[in-house]
């Protein structure tokens, strides 16, 4: 039986959700230097908690796991902070459509951060 609701998508579905509306994000920031560059600095930082998080199911170890998830959750803190940036400068012409966005991303980090120490604990048994 499958429980889950299309308001809470798997994990898995998460970090993918986040990377399509932040790649949408991207398109509406201007050709301006400060624009493409922070535009630029999302795109990296803001794909890459995917990228390993995918990496981190394949992890060798519990601890390569874990490692690869806090590389997962250094990006999206990262991420989290550009878009603030965004919304506070005003790079966007409507920064108020980012509000939802640092809230998915502030919530998958917090996942993340939850879950570090709960795989630590489950290795120690």
């Amino acid at each position: 039986m499958n429980t889950k609701t299309s308001s809470s998508p798997d994990l898995s579905e998460r970090p993918i959700e986040l990377v399509t509306r932040i790649i949408r994000v991207n398109k509406e920031m201007g050709m301006s230097y400060p624009q493409q560059h922070v535009a630029k600095q999302i795109l990296r930082s803001g794909t890459a908690p995917m990228a390993h998080h995918a990496a981190a199911q394949s992890a060798e170890s519990k601890s390569d796991f874990v490692y690869k998830l806090k590389i997962a959750l250094k990006e999206m803190r990262k991420t989290r902070r550009w878009l603030e940036l965004v919304r506070r400068t005003l790079l966007i012409l409507s920064p108020e459509k980012l509000i939802p966005l640092i809230d998915k991303a502030d919530q998958l980090e917090r996942i993340l951060n939850a879950s570090i120490p709960t795989v630590k604990s489950c290795s120690k048994k």
